[in-house]
């Protein structure tokens, strides 16, 4: 498995319309881009740091998987995930995982946010994490 880099580290929040504001007039961020990615009930905000992302996910549905974080969360958010970017692709990341007894959320890479193809290890394989890996953008140019 090779990774390029952080892509993003995944902050849930309660509600974006109010954590945007922080990022954009405390830490002074911008923020470049927001999107609702449908099939996983989530929107999603982003802010470049460096060559890392900082991704902010409201859950848009009780039963997403970022509202049930939040929720177990004591209805307050935080770091959710991290992502690492593949420079060899997600289904050889995954492939490689699987080979060396890593559980797997996903068996094949989907769509995420910004397009990228995305798939998730198990936090019971990863010392706790959801380690997320993605592709890596500068190789879809």
């Amino acid at each position: 498995m090779k990774i390029s880099h952080i892509e993003h580290v995944g902050i849930a929040v309660p509600s974006l319309e109010e954590a945007i504001p922080f990022y954009e007039n405390i830490l002074g961020l911008k923020c470049f881009a927001i999107e609702e990615v449908a099939d996983q009930k989530v929107k999603t905000a982003f802010f470049q740091v460096g060559q890392t992302k900082i991704e902010l996910l409201e859950g848009t549905s009780p039963d997403s998987a970022i509202s049930k974080f939040i929720e177990k969360n004591g209805g307050r958010g935080g770091i959710q995930h991290i992502a690492f970017a593949m420079a060899d692709g997600v289904a050889n990341a995954l492939a490689e995982a699987e080979s060396k007894d890593c559980k797997l959320i996903d068996k094949a890479p989907r769509k995420g946010a910004e397009g990228l193809n995305i798939a998730f290890l198990h936090p019971k394989s990863t010392c706790g994490a959801l380690i997320e890996l993605c592709e890596d953008p500068k190789k879809c140019n």
